[in-house]
C-alpha cells in the first residue's frame, strides 16, 4: 500500500529530489535537515579543537496530523520525543569518550525555515572523534521516529536504517495523510 502512495506522489518526490537537501558533510558541518525535523552538528573550533554545537528540532506544525488528540496538553509525542532521544545522545556522546555540555543562547538560528512553530535543543559538544556526528544524526533521527510511533500507537512500519532527508520527509507526509485526523 505504502508503494502505491510513493507512486502516486511521485511527482512531488522528482520535485523534492530536485531541490533536495542532502546531508552535507563536510570537515565544518554534519547537516539532516527537512520540514519536520532538523539533526545538526556545526564543528566550532573557536571553544577547542573538536568540538561542536548540535542543534536539533521537530516542526509543530507538520507532525500536528498524528500528533493531534493523542496527548494531553502540553504533552505532544514529536516534542518529547525529541526530548528524549536528547538524553540517549548525551548517553551515546559519553560512551564514545566525548563531554556534552549544556549551554544558553540562539546558536542554532537560521536552521529551520520562519512561518512554523518549531521546538528545538542545543548542546555543546567536546573532545568528539570525527564519527560521533554521523552517528548521532543516524541514532536521533530512526529513534526519534520510534518514540513518536511508540507514544501515538500508530504501528506503522517504521524504516530500520537513516533514509535521505526529503526520501524521510516524504514517508512522514504519507503517515500524517493515512493516520491523520
Amino acid at each position: 500500500m505504502l508503494e502505491s502512495i510513493i507512486e502516486q506522489r511521485e511527482p512531488q518526490l522528482e520535485n523534492l529530489i530536485r531541490h533536495c537537501r542532502l546531508p552535507v558533510n563536510s570537515k565544518k558541518s554534519y547537516n539532516y535537515i527537512n520540514d519536520f525535523l532538523y539533526f545538526v552538528l556545526r564543528r566550532d573550533e573557536s571553544r577547542g579543537q573538536n568540538t561542536f554545537l548540535y542543534c536539533s528540532g521537530i516542526n509543530f506544525d507538520r507532525f500536528l496530523p498524528i500528533t493531534r488528540g493523542r496527548h494531553r496538553p502540553m504533552s505532544n509525542p514529536a516534542m518529547r520525543g525529541l526530548q528524549l532521544v536528547n538524553i540517549e545522545i548525551r548517553s551515546l556522546i559519553l560512551s564514545k569518550g566525548a563531554t556534552p555540555k549544556a549551554i544558553r543562547g540562539n546558536f542554532c538560528n537560521g536552521i529551520f525555515p520562519a512561518g512554523d512553530l518549531w521546538y528545538k535543543e542545543q548542546l555543546l559538544i567536546e573532545n568528539a572523534q570525527e564519527s560521533l556526528p554521523d552517528e548521532i544524526i543516524r541514532f536521533g533521527v530512526i529513534h526519534l521516529l520510534k518514540k513518536i510511533d511508540r507514544a501515538i500507537m500508530l504501528g506503522a512500519d517504521l524504516p530500520e536504517t537513516l533514509l535521505l532527508p526529503d526520501e524521510l520527509q516524504v514517508f512522514i507526509d504519507t503517515l500524517c495523510n493515512r493516520y491523520g485526523s
